[in-house]
Parts: C-alpha cells; sequence; structure tokens
C-alpha cells in the first residue's frame, strides 16, 4: 500500500477496508524514523497525523469518506504556513514561529481528509536550487541509497568514502521531492518560484507540477517573488498530480491573483491519444552544459510522440538566452521587498541588541539570514535604486514581456505543448555541488525552469529514464494557461511510454550523522 498509487490502488484499499487509515499513517511514520538521515523533514507531525488519521477512519467507518485524498498521508515544505505547527522556512529568522492559521491550499487538503505527517526541508526561504543552505542541513536524495545507484557507483578503491558519493535532492523543494521519493507520503507540496518543484522532482524521479500562476491560491505561502510564485505539487505519478491539483485549484477570496472562473476537476483518460497533438520542440533550450545524454533522452521523447502520430517541430524562443539574466533582476528585486517585513519587531527571531532601534534592525537581519538570503536583499536593493530603477528592474520587465510574448506566440501558431529538458545533468554528488556557490549554481539550474514562471505558464516534470550513473532523469512539459488538463494528459501518455523504474531501496540501516538534532515532533493546537 505505501508503494502504491494515491488514486487507484491505496484509496481503492482505504475504502475496501484492506488497510485502515491509521495504519497507513503508522506505516509512513515508521518510513520517515528509519530514512531520517536522508533529513527529508524539519517537523514531523506524528500526534497530528495520527489524531487525523483515527477521524478518517471514523469516517470510513460510516461510509461517508470525504474523498480520494481522505485518509492519505501528504507532506508539506516548511514555508506554508501551519496552524499550531512551527514554521520556519529552514531559517533561523523564524526559528520558533508558530502561525495562527493556515495556508489555504494546507487547508484545503485537511478539508479533503488528507494526513499531515511532517513539514519538509529546504534551502532557507526557498533560495537555492540544491536544499543544501537551510538552517537544518542539506537534504540527501533517496536514490543515493538505491539499489540502481548502488550498482553503478562502486568505489574505485577501498579508501574511497562511500559516505562522500551520496547525491542533492535538488531545490528548494528537495525536502518534499525525498519525501514523495522514499515512500514517506503520497503527495507532497513544494512552490515554485523557477523550478522549485519540477528541479527537485526530476533529481528525485518524481512528477512535479508547476500549475498557471493563479491557479491555486499563494495565501500562506511565505512569499519570495510574488509575481512568480507558485504552489507546487509532488507526487509519484500524473494521475495522483492531476486528483491534488483538483482539489487545490480555484478562486481564494485570501488571494487577489486567484481566477474567479470556477474550477472543474478533472480525471485523465485512461488512454491518452496524442495523435492530434503538436509537440514544440524550442531550439533554444539547447543550453550549454546540457549533458549529452539528457540531449539523446529529450530527442528519443521526441521520436516517441513522431512514432504515435503527434507532429513534432522544432519551434524558437528567442529572448530566452536573456531569461536567467532578466529572472535574477526581477527575483532579486522581489525577494529585497519580501524580507523587508523580517525586523525584529512584529514575528521571529530578535536580537538582543539595545543599543538603537536602528542597530536591532541591522543585527537581527545579519543573525536571522544566511549569506545567501542576505546577498539576494543587498543585489535587489542596487537593482531598486533611484538611479539604476529604469536602467534595471524597469528593462528586465520589458524583457520579461517579450519572454511570455514568444511563449504566446509559439502556442497561437498551433503548437500544443512544449518538450523539454528539466535540468542540464542527473543530480550532482553533494561534494561537488557545493564547490560553486549558491547563486552560480541556481543560474546553472534555473536556466530550462525559470521561463516558464515569468510567463506564468503551467510546466510538468516527468522521469523520463536513469542515467548512466544509475540516478532520475526527467524531462519538462510546457503547456498554455489554464490548459493543465491537457498538459497532464500528455503527460501521462509520456509517463506510460517510458515505464520509469521504481527505485529500489536497499534495507534501510542506521545512519546517525547529527542532521536529526532538529527534528521535532508538533501537533495542532
Amino acid at each position: 500500500a505505501v508503494k502504491g498509487t494515491l488514486r487507484f490502488q491505496v484509496s481503492a484499499a482505504l475504502r475496501e477496508g484492506q488497510i485502515t487509515p491509521t495504519e497507513l499513517c503508522q506505516r509512513c511514520l515508521s518510513l520517515i524514523k528509519s530514512t531520517k538521515f536522508l533529513n527529508a523533514y524539519i517537523t514531523v507531525t506524528e500526534e497530528t497525523a495520527l489524531k487525523q488519521a483515527e477521524e478518517s477512519e471514523e469516517r470510513f467507518r460510516r461510509g461517508q469518506p470525504l474523498g480520494v485524498l481522505d485518509g492519505i498521508p501528504v507532506a508539506v515544505k516548511d514555508n506554508f504556513n501551519t496552524a499550531g505547527i512551527e514554521t520556519t522556512c529552514a531559517s533561523n529568522m523564524l526559528k520558533g514561529y508558530i502561525s495562527p492559521y493556515n495556508a489555504t491550499v494546507v487547508q484545503k487538503l485537511l478539508d479533503q481528509g488528507a494526513v499531515l505527517v511532517g513539514k519538509t526541508n529546504l534551502d532557507e526561504f526557498a533560495m537555492g536550487s540544491g536544499s543544501t543552505d537551510g538552517v537544518f542541513g542539506p537534504v540527501r536524495n533517496p536514490w543515493s541509497y538505491s539499489r540502481q545507484y548502488k550498482e553503478k557507483s562502486a568505489p574505485k578503491s577501498h579508501s574511497e568514502d562511500k559516505e562522500s558519493k551520496w547525491v542533492i535532492s535538488g531545490g528548494s523543494s528537495g525536502g518534499s521531492a525525498a519525501a514523495v521519493s522514499s515512500f514517506t507520503c503520497f503527495a507532497a507540496l513544494g512552490s515554485d518560484t523557477g523550478g522549485s518543484t519540477r528541479n527537485p522532482a526530476a533529481h528525485c524521479g518524481v512528477v512535479g507540477v508547476k500549475p498557471t500562476y493563479g491557479l491555486i491560491s499563494r495565501h500562506g505561502l511565505i512569499p519570495l517573488v510574488n509575481s512568480m510564485d507558485v504552489p507546487g505539487i509532488l507526487t509519484r505519478c500524473v494521475d495522483d498530480a492531476a486528483v491534488v491539483l483538483g482539489a487545490l485549484a480555484g478562486h481564494d477570496p485570501k488571494d487577489s491573483t486567484t481566477v474567479q472562473d470556477k474550477f472543474k476537476p478533472f480525471e485523465l483518460p485512461n488512454l491518452p491519444d496524442v495523435s492530434k497533438l503538436s509537440i514544440g520542440i524550442p531550439k533554444e533550450y539547447h543550453a550549454p552544459g546540457l549533458s549529452g545524454e539528457i540531449l539523446a533522452l529529450w530527442s528519443k521523447a521526441a521520436d516517441l510522440f513522431k512514432n504515435a502520430g503527434a507532429k513534432v517541430i522544432e519551434v524558437s524562443l528567442p529572448h530566452t538566452p536573456y531569461s536567467i539574466v532578466c529572472y535574477h533582476v526581477l527575483c532579486t528585486a522581489e525577494v529585497a521587498s519580501n524580507m523587508a517585513r523580517f525586523d525584529g519587531l512584529e514575528y521571529g527571531h530578535r536580537s538582543d541588541t539595545t543599543k538603537s532601534t536602528e542597530s536591532m534592525y541591522a543585527a537581527t537581519r545579519r543573525e536571522g539570514f544566511n549569506a545567501v538570503v542576505r546577498g539576494r536583499i543587498l543585489s535587489g536593493n542596487y537593482f531598486l535604486l533611484k538611479q539604476n530603477y529604469e536602467r534595471y528592474f524597469v528593462k528586465a520587465q520589458q524583457v520579461r514581456r517579450l519572454i511570455a510574448h514568444d511563449f504566446s506566440k509559439v502556442f497561437g501558431s498551433g503548437v500544443d505543448v512544449l518538450l523539454t529538458p528539466t535540468t542540464l545533468t542527473d543530480a550532482a554528488p553533494y561534494t561537488e555541488f557545493i564547490k560553486e556557490d549558491n547563486r552560480t549554481r541556481s543560474a546553472q539550474d534555473d536556466i530550462l525552469t525559470q521561463a516558464a514562471n515569468m510567463a506564468g505558464l503551467p510546466a510538468i516534470n516527468v522521469p523520463a529514464a536513469l542515467s548512466e550513473r544509475g540516478l532520475p532523469v526527467g524531462l519538462q512539459f510546457i503547456g498554455r494557461s489554464f490548459q493543465e488538463k491537457q498538459l497532464l494528459t500528455v503527460a501521462k501518455w509520456f509517463e506510460k511510454q517510458v515505464e520509469f523504474p521504481m527505485i529500489q531501496l536497499e534495507e534501510v540501516k542506521r545512519h546517525d550523522h547529527g542532521v536529526l538534532q532538529h527534528q521535532k515532533s508538533a501537533s495542532f493546537s
């Protein structure tokens, strides 16, 4: 049951009484404990989860389950507010902060009967692409401990340290991706500002959906870049992602950027047909640093569509080369604005400095934020200076409009879905990844994903194959605005064609690396 799909196996097993919500919850909590060396969770909500599972069990006993998600264990990235449970954003700035309310997406999951097993790890304030820069330590990719990876990466010598071979989970939603990949939950919420759901999904071999901007409420998601942030969905198959999307999408009066139109949840066809579709291959996504095996996989995927009768055409998105620089300017500018709220006065960390109000502000932010966050605040404020505003911020907004127009033009020409790589390579070993600074890594890792955020388009990562090192590689599909059903239908068809292998996690052994000293229990008030 733990390894089954949410929609067709686990929900059915719960309805038929083959397993109870409490048994399922206990199994997932047990797996969280035995995989704690992954550092996927910041807070484990064991008491709360078991209470929610008991309530779900009572509903099943009465024959009145709330829906497909009733009794299903889920996890939430620790930058979504959860009432009565600590929300840290993996930062000293918010250690000990307990929100008085639930984010809209969290509340919608709970209203559907989902069981919240914990809050997942991330890069501090979701700034990063490796889930390595949070105050609670890096997240380890479950595939580091898979039979597939171990068979391909045997030590070259007895002296080689096996411990140095573990690979990153991607970021910034690495904890959520690792949680889903290691079977500790069936679905998890991430956030996606420039690829933070799709990137870790690709590295951890799971499905990662970034919905159209405005389809899902951002209320209660601690903001990074308001004009690009969207809640993301991580699951083990496309059908499950469609179920969670159906539960979360729709207008929220607490978020004025959500669309007014009523959203109708949809089921994906069992036998998707792609023969009448036009699939675009953007030539600009053949980016510097793209590995040969991902390029070959991209080409093979295009051939799959062609052989199924789809029209596959090369298209051009001419402003793509400028997108990562444009993204950096806009991202840091909005970060500088959003981070201003953390001043030590209303909530979060407050320095003991009493010399003056200004010195308290400065000390609070120096102590509360890591170097990555402080660096982005400095960059953003530089771009927003009066003498730089027109030259950088306004210019970047103009380029952003051109990037969005490129997509509109391609979709207006008859293309239904774009097919691109998600990442340049498979997951890097942690020791290699940290040789580059956060800004350099983010620029490299966001290059194929952030344009969809700037245009507000829906996109999905689908696991496609294992690399020569035995690690997951994913491909990305980008769709038209609010055409999630078509996008996920294409993704489901592709998923069926590639038959991505299930992770073979070898028997979990004790790993005591001191990464768990911060892992806590919590419950709803």
